[in-house]
């Protein structure tokens, strides 16, 4: 700050508008703090993505170190029990499926055999009936039969009579 004294009213002209600069200067600094705080904030979220970035790999890895094992033990063991389970199931369902078939069968008999009884009883009506008709034939039959054997000894006695006749 120059300040001269011929020219203090131009000097202090300047002197304020350049203290008005500096002051604005000064409070931008001091009260303005959208710089730093920014800067700061990109500082703290590289900070924390870092350490996160490093922390959520070593999990990662940890996680899968700890599956590969598994794989190597389980697996194994695992696909020897699936494999006798399925087997074990297979003849469970052999068992199972055998069992239906006979059950199947014996109703498919029980059906046969009444359906055989029922063609029984119905073979046996007519079977009766039959016997039946035939012995009405046969009464028939036997009533013709008796007709005509009298008819016969009728005219067999008149044929004697006339031969007897004709004999003396």
């Amino acid at each position: 700050m120059f300040i001269s004294l011929n020219m203090r009213s131009e000097s202090c002209i300047n002197v304020s508008s350049v203290d008005l600069v500096d002051v604005g200067d000064i409070q931008s600094r001091l009260l303005d703090h959208r710089p730093v705080i920014s800067a700061e904030i990109r500082f703290f979220v590289r900070e924390f993505e870092e350490k996160r970035g490093l922390r959520e790999s070593r999990l990662l890895e940890n996680l899968n170190k700890t599956v590969q094992e598994a794989n190597k033990q389980m697996l194994p063991t695992n696909l020897e029990e699936i494999s006798q389970k399925l087997s074990d199931i297979s003849k469970r369902l052999e068992a199972a499926n055998h069992m239906a078939e006979r059950v199947q069968q014996r109703e498919v008999e029980a059906q046969q055999n009444t359906q055989m009884e029922a063609n029984m009883d119905k073979l046996k009506e007519d079977w009766a009936e039959f016997l039946k008709e035939q012995q009405r034939l046969k009464e028939e039959v036997d009533e013709e039969h008796a007709k005509a054997v009298g008819e016969l000894s009728i005219r067999f006695n008149e044929k004697k009579k006339d031969l007897a006749q004709f004999s003396v």
